[in-house]
């Protein structure tokens, strides 16, 4: 007899959702996310994210259905048939982003991002950044409103709105991507394999400062930042059959 999952259920602050996770508790019961053996999370993206930084470094399956604004993360909801749709579930396994930053005092930081990191200007006028891959300068001077470092995951993010290429899931590639570049006029941004170290340095920051986010977490009047991909860390979603993340990014390329 196939053992049935301990499950936790976490929903987002909407009415929607936490009508669903008081449903859902009652149906199929609950027990903390530590505990469980695959977590249930009802909301949208934002909510998705949350919880893999919540249980990053567990390497515990995250199940997410729609009650937000934004699923491209989720799978479609329903209360019935639960157990046999987490069976029959595929694995996305993705691996998060690795930000050190030093701000304007020489304080090292870091931060891990499952979508991006970000650099913004941080005030009116336009940031200026070098960029070294590897070591090796690329790029001496980028004046832009900033740039972004996107995984595969997080390609159809923001790296898409900001015209970045979508970029195949199982693809060891990491998108670099400016935010509105003034010059070079023709730079586009690069392609990069997942097992580059990239170096960014805000320029002038004394009238050009700037920020740096990983996800949701931001530092200000940075230095530099360092971004490479954290091989050791695996985070796992399950998608219903037909609707992998690989499915997903594939469909987006032709408007679907």
């Amino acid at each position: 007899m196939t053992k049935i999952p301990s499950l936790a259920f976490v929903n987002s602050d909407t009415d929607e959702a936490q009508t669903a996770g008081n449903r859902l508790r009652a149906r199929y019961g609950d027990v903390s996310p530590e505990k469980a053996d695959i977590v249930v999370a009802l909301g949208g993206d934002g909510l998705m994210l949350s919880t893999l930084h919540r249980l990053m470094g567990t390497g515990k399956p995250i199940y997410g259905m729609n009650r937000g604004s934004v699923g491209f993360l989720m799978n479609e909801y329903s209360e019935d048939g639960l157990i046999e749709r987490l069976e029959a579930a595929e694995k996305s396994i993705v691996h998060p982003l690795l930000m050190h930053v030093t701000d304007e005092a020489g304080h090292v930081s870091e931060a891990r991002a499952i979508n991006e990191v970000s650099v913004f200007r941080q005030s009116y006028q336009a940031a200026k950044l070098k960029i070294s891959i590897d070591g090796r300068p690329r790029l001496d001077e980028l004046v832009a409103d900033g740039i972004l470092v996107a995984t595969p995951a997080g390609s159809t993010a923001y790296n898409l709105s900001a015209n970045g290429p979508i970029l195949p899931l199982n693809a060891p590639m990491l998108a670099l991507t400016p935010i509105s570049p003034f010059r070079p006029r023709r730079w586009r941004g690069a392609i990069l394999p997942d097992n580059a170290t990239i170096m960014l340095e805000a320029l002038e920051t004394d009238k050009r400062p700037v920020n740096a986010v990983a996800d949701h977490v931001e530092f200000r009047s940075v230095k530099s930042i360092r971004v490479s991909i954290d091989h050791s860390v695996d985070l796992v979603m399950l998608h219903d059959p037909g609707h992998s993340l690989d499915e997903r990014i594939l469909r987006e390329q032709f408007g679907g």
